[in-house]
């Protein structure tokens, strides 16, 4: 069957999800700020979900229509082929956003969308109990907190099965309805049952790997690790391991995916991994504490054989360590009041070790205005505005000399 999905991503990701999803081989027909939109089908479904490292969520996409009126949007949304996804049982819920809209209230939105859909299901599943003439069209839109009162009492769904988390998205007085398969956001991964103050998110860390183009065969190092999150995410990444293969999805608790498409994707994805791959990772940093959790995370997700963790400063890294590599970090920022001299002689620290070791190359994550001026002296080969949860943020991209060939002589 063909689907269309919609990758959702942190701003400034959109191009990395989208590689991800071309990479997988479907077919991307939209793309804006925020979300990607293919095709593929129920395999893809399960796969995108298994795979996509950098996506926030993958959500499937019922239809689109253009709504000035609440009738338009009560109308649109019972159009749509409500019965071929929700079962009699199902849970299912409405959340709205509203943007540059004519239909401007989220609660109003929320509440004619969902009494459309519960009008398409009753029909489809011939479960009208109540007089169709006492709740038509009209009277629906304006009979709110009655309506939900009457729903209960009637018991006409009775949301005992899956869950449907169903999202109505209005910008510019364009509807975007869709359903997140994800059920939790894809970065749980599952592996950090632990972390640090202010932790990256997986999502965001493994964007930043990628952004990197670290490969194995590669040495790679995050001296200012805290628990961990871009090395894990980094070992998985060179030895293929699918970042969801930890974790359960919404999407495999409805009929509409058999679960022999969940079992046959998570049977090749395990078939992918190679743990016979040269991944090499440092991870240290100067808390004891966060390299136990960094650690016992590592030992959560399987790649603690592949990272080697220690306690140390920066400056102690920068003394011990003599060869090439790439360094991604994700380091402290200096938001909190008296933090910023500490963090600016540590920038200066890592602008130093960067200029005695021109092999190196460095990708760094900073809330820091200043940084270029302040380690380097000069502007970074590339620089990407992107957002640490709520904080914006830019990634500074230096690149190193290129590693010398690894070829044997003719």
């Amino acid at each position: 069957m063909k689907l269309e999905l919609i990758a959702t991503a942190t701003f400034g990701l959109e191009a990395v999800v989208r590689r991800e999803i071309e990479a997988l081989g479907f077919k991307i027909t939209e793309g804006e700020d925020g979300r990607v939109t293919y095709v593929t089908n129920e395999a893809g479904l399960a796969r995108s979900n298994l795979w996509l490292r950098c996506a926030d969520r993958v959500l499937l996409k019922m239809g689109a229509f253009e709504a000035l009126t609440f009738e338009d949007l009560f109308q649109g949304m019972r159009a749509l082929p409500w019965e071929t996804l929700i079962p009699p049982d199902g849970n299912f819920v409405v959340n709205a956003s509203s943007v540059k809209s004519k239909l401007s209230s989220v609660p109003s939105c929320q509440s004619v969308a969902e009494k459309a859909l519960v009008m398409r299901l009753s029909d489809a599943y011939g479960m009208q109990e109540f007089e169709k003439e006492a709740l038509n069209k009209e009277a629906m839109l304006e009979y709110d907190d009655g309506f939900d009162a009457f729903r209960g009492e009637k018991q006409l769904f009775p949301k005992s099965g899956a869950k449907y988390a169903v999202q109505l998205r209005i910008l510019k007085d364009r509807v975007t309805v869709a359903v997140d398969t994800s059920g939790a956001g894809l970065h749980k991964r599952g592996y950090r049952t632990q972390q640090t103050e202010a932790p990256i998110k997986e999502t965001l860390a493994a964007a930043l790997v990628s952004l990197s183009f670290w490969k194995p065969g590669r040495l790679l190092a995050d001296p200012l690790c805290g628990s961990g999150t871009i090395p894990i995410e980094a070992a998985m990444i060179g030895r293929g391991i699918a970042p969801g293969l930890g974790r359960k999805f919404a999407a495999e608790a409805w009929s509409f995916v058999p679960q022999e498409v969940w079992k046959r994707e998570r049977a090749e994805a395990y078939k992918r991994i190679d743990l016979n791959a040269d991944v090499r990772i440092l991870a240290s940093d100067r808390s004891g504490e966060a390299i136990r959790i960094a650690r016992e995370n590592a030992e959560n997700a399987g790649v603690d054989d592949c990272i080697e963790f220690s306690r140390r400063t920066f400056s102690e890294f920068a003394a011990d360590v003599a060869t090439c590599g790439v360094i991604v970090t994700n380091p402290p920022y200096g938001e909190r009041i008296g933090e910023l001299p500490e963090v600016e002689g540590l920038y200066r620290e890592i602008g130093a070790f960067m200029q005695a070791n021109p092999a190196w190359s460095l990708f760094l994550i900073t809330t820091y205005k200043d940084f270029e001026t302040l380690a380097f002296g000069r502007p970074a080969d590339r620089r990407r505005k992107l957002y640490n949860g709520r904080l914006e943020t830019t990634f500074y991209q230096y690149h190193g000399e290129k590693p010398a060939s690894t070829r044997p002589a003719r």
